[in-house]
């Protein structure tokens, strides 16, 4: 089974099966944390009943923390509610081989209920909704991720064993643009390259970047839930291909003092033609350009739950670190938390707050809803900052979960976009990880306090 690009066909799929090429598909669903959650069904099985019907699943996946704790407060899933079952029925436009993973195909779905409703807080379906509001005006959105990661020489059960302590970074200086660094570690980040090409992504480029042992692996951008699904099957395949060969990464935001993880978003809209809605044909900016880019701007602070969702995404916000502390937007400025870049058909805004932590479609679907906010009230754009705008006197990026899961359950702009019950679903979810952190004794406590307090 070979793919291109995603959308390998159910008949390509039968054929390898049948030639004993394919003996597995998983069917996967993204979780709040935008983490795959699904199955590993018998491929026979796969053709014959969960191509066309999809597989069940409980419901407690889209209602528990990072550790797979069912949490209170959620309305679609609860004790009380007997934590029944939702279905993940597959896209088969997503269906593709993984190549590190022998014998196997894999296909996303979408969450839909029992009866065939949906299941409106499921991150696909969140953004879906976001994005049928831009067919509505018959545009696309078009957006590229380019996420960093940390790898480490160590396996990632000997990194539980040590509590995720002294380990060995694969490079140990700064390695940013160092073509001499990514040699160093050219094995596994070839590996990943040719095997997320033979999973139909895109690859364009790697480079080393700040961090010990810090990397990025850029693909090429598609429209926007297409990159949000690669984005979650290049985030599960790396680990996956890293712990094969006896290394761990990680995408978590912020691993260490130094430079955090990020996830850079680049977005721009095309027509039903094909082109570009944010400049004209002499590559002057649109009207729709300045006001999407405006409701950027103004929606941030309220949005920043769905760009930050852990504790742990506020600690990369720091003035200097290439991490955004300003709302504030430039000309290819990396200060600043909105850069615009590009001319023509390339023209874009990459929104810089997204750490490795994100979850892609939610992110995405945010990033959308602000810019249709202003649009919708033909918000004017403020002058491009020019300089440091660390340096600056502007409205800063929230600094905690806190604040953030506030301005959230606030925001008219997410109630009107997403809807109530998606504002209150994940306004739960920010505060069980608050709950879990609050109750939690860190290290640099014991430090501190254990003799000297």
């Amino acid at each position: 089974m070979t793919a291109d690009r995603p959308g390998t066909s159910l008949e390509r799929l039968q054929a390898d099966v049948a030639a004993g090429r394919i003996d597995t598909v998983v069917v996967a669903m993204t979780d709040m944390q935008g983490r795959l959650q699904g199955k590993r069904i018998a491929a026979p099985f796969f053709l014959e009943e969960v191509a066309r019907h999809g597989t069940e699943a409980c419901n407690y996946l889209l209602a528990v923390d990072v550790e797979m704790a069912p949490a209170a407060g959620y309305a679609i899933a609860s004790w009380e509610g007997g934590y029944g079952d939702f279905a993940i029925r597959p896209d088969l436009q997503t269906l593709r081989p993984l190549p590190w993973q022998p014998g196997t195909a894999l296909v996303l779905g979408d969450v839909g209920w029992l009866d065939g409703s949906v299941v409106a807080p499921s991150p696909r379906q969140v953004l879906r909704r976001q994005l049928a509001r831009l067919t509505e005006r018959g545009w696309t959105a078009m957006a590229g991720t380019e996420l960093e990661f940390l790898v480490f020489r160590d396996s990632y059960e000997d990194a539980w064993h040590r509590g995720y302590c002294d380990l060995t970074p694969a490079n140990l200086y700064n390695v940013d643009y160092s073509v001499l660094g990514t040699g160093r570690l050219e094995p596994l980040l070839r590996r990943i390259r040719l095997e997320m090409a033979g999973a139909g992504l895109a690859v364009e480029s790697v480079k080393g970047e700040c961090n010990r042992g810090q990397h990025e692996i850029a693909f090429r951008y598609d429209e926007a839930l297409r990159t949000s699904d690669n984005h979650v099957v290049y985030k599960t395949g790396a680990k996956e291909i890293a712990a094969q060969e006896g290394f761990a990464l990680t995408f978590m935001a912020k691993f260490d003092q130094r430079e955090g993880n990020s996830c850079h978003i680049h977005l721009s809209l095309r027509d039903r033609e094909g082109r570009p809605v944010f400049c004209d044909d002499a590559g002057a900016w649109s009207p729709v350009f300045e006001h999407f880019l405006a409701g950027q701007l103004a929606c941030l602070p309220e949005l920043t739950l769905l760009l930050a969702p852990n504790i742990n995404s506020y600690k990369r916000f720091v003035a200097g670190s290439f991490a955004p502390t300003a709302i504030a937007w430039g000309r290819d400025n990396r200060t600043c938390a909105l850069r615009v870049v590009g001319t023509g058909r390339s023209l874009r805004f990459e929104h810089r707050v997204p750490g490795g932590d994100v979850n892609p479609y939610l992110a995405l679907a945010a990033l959308v809803a602000a810019g249709l906010h202003g649009l919708e009230r033909e918000l004017p754009l403020e002058p491009e900052f020019r300089g440091n705008a660390y340096a600056s006197a502007r409205e800063r990026v929230p600094a905690t979960l806190r604040d953030s899961v506030h301005l959230f359950q606030q925001s008219g702009v997410a109630r009107s976009a997403v809807g109530d019950d998606v504002v209150d679903h994940y306004v739960n979810m920010g505060r069980v990880e608050l709950a879990a952190f609050d109750a939690a004794v860190t290290d640099w406590e014991r430090t501190r306090g254990f003799e000297r307090l």
